[in-house]
């Protein structure tokens, strides 16, 4: 039976997913015998006391969350098997689980375009790829469109374990700085409290003045933000099921030159930090807060101009010059998002999921879905969902 070390930061969803994914492979497809390494023992051990632990026990393979230094070489020279998921930087001569971080940043980037937004801005870190490749994408896709983007970097990952951003600090004087409305990415969840934390203290709305997109869409750590953080998910434990199999490739000794586990961004799932459109028009504003706010009940046309004092009329011509569409579409388009999303989100079926978002699962809403996505519910779900 392999036996298999497994190191990982478990106190967030990320390191959670990987962990399942592996976990699961080698239950599918190969014996294993799992050490779960709490990456406390990164700090106090070290690679020597890791590795020591390792040959003692008789591990075959390590699968973890190390820094970049040299001393990782060492696991390699033992003959251990090593694949590292790059925490601060990636490995050249390791297999890294890495990720399609410059696709999710160009992916926040476009939500936000589409939301109408023309002032950006993106929080994180200059000296770590996941969160400087984000940026990047990012800056990349609005620069091609003609804007700029605000920076704030923070200088070092300074942990949990100092909570300044409850306080009046740098990033709220920052953010009183920016132009308003602004929408905000951060370069993961943890950032994206950071500056609703920050937003109270420097009396800064969201979603009205700032909107904010956070990354992995850890549901405790969004929750826990005021209001509600929306965040980019990502394919984690899919990317933990090929580690796992690339590790009992390389165990077997069937892969000679290790390639990189790729973790992709799948979607964006919207919560209250940025359900809101950029529009100057107040009664167009009004409109697409309360459809936002009331998707999951039966709302109508008629129901968004009880909210308004306006005619029909007016409302459908003012809606069409803002959102490019009527407002019957626009329900629609974002009940047939919120399904997509919800696909993804539990394992019930999916009429249940559809009547859920309010919609009901005919031929003409299968046809919708299929001109979208390219593929029908079922085969969405079979194609992002992890591997079963």
């Amino acid at each position: 039976m392999n036996k298999i070390i497994l190191l990982f930061d478990i106190s967030e969803k990320y390191g959670q997913s990987l962990m399942m994914g592996i976990v699961r492979y080698f239950k599918e497809n190969s014996n294993a015998l799992f050490c779960n390494m709490p990456i406390y023992y990164r700090e106090t051990l070290g690679i020597r006391g890791i590795l020591k632990f390792a040959k003692e026990w008789g591990a075959q393979g390590i699968i973890a969350q190390l820094n970049n230094t040299r001393d990782v070489r060492k696991i390699a020279e033992s003959g251990i098997h090593l694949i590292v998921e790059d925490y601060k930087e990636r490995f050249e001569e390791f297999p890294n689980i890495t990720g399609g971080y410059y696709e999710a940043g160009q992916m926040g980037a476009e939500y936000f375009v589409k939301k109408g937004f023309k002032n950006f801005a993106f929080y994180g870190f200059k000296n770590i790829v996941w969160s400087r490749e984000r940026s990047m994408g990012y800056e990349d896709y609005l620069n091609e469109r003609g804007f700029d983007v605000y920076y704030f970097n923070q200088k070092e990952d300074t942990g949990n374990s100092e909570l300044w951003y409850y306080k009046p600090s740098d990033l709220s004087e920052w953010l009183q700085q920016l132009p308003k409305p602004i929408a905000i990415m951060a370069c993961d969840d943890a950032r994206g409290l950071h500056i609703a934390e920050a937003c109270k203290h420097a009396n800064i709305r969201i979603p009205e003045d700032v909107i904010v997109l956070g990354v992995d869409n850890d549901e405790l750590t969004c929750n826990l933000s005021d209001p509600p953080l929306s965040s980019i998910n990502l394919d984690t434990e899919r990317g933990g099921y090929e580690a796992g199999r690339l590790m009992d490739l390389m165990i077997q000794g069937k892969v000679k030159k290790p390639r990189n586990v790729m973790v992709m961004p799948t979607y964006i799932v919207t919560r209250q930090s940025t359900d809101i459109a950029a529009v100057d028009d107040a009664y167009i504003a009004k409109a697409l807060k309360f459809i936002h706010k009331n998707l999951d009940h039966d709302i109508n046309v008629s129901d968004v101009l009880g909210q308004l004092t306006i005619s029909r009329r007016s409302l459908e011509k003012k809606f069409q010059e803002v959102t490019g569409t009527s407002v019957y579409k626009y329900i629609s388009k974002v009940r047939m998002q919120k399904f997509s999303e919800r696909l993804l989100e539990t394992d019930k079926r999916i009429s249940e999921i559809a009547h859920e978002a309010g919609l009901n699962l005919t031929n003409n809403v299968a046809r919708q879905f299929k001109q979208i996505h390219g593929c029908s519910p079922s085969e969405y779900r079979k194609k992002h969902l992890p591997r079963k």
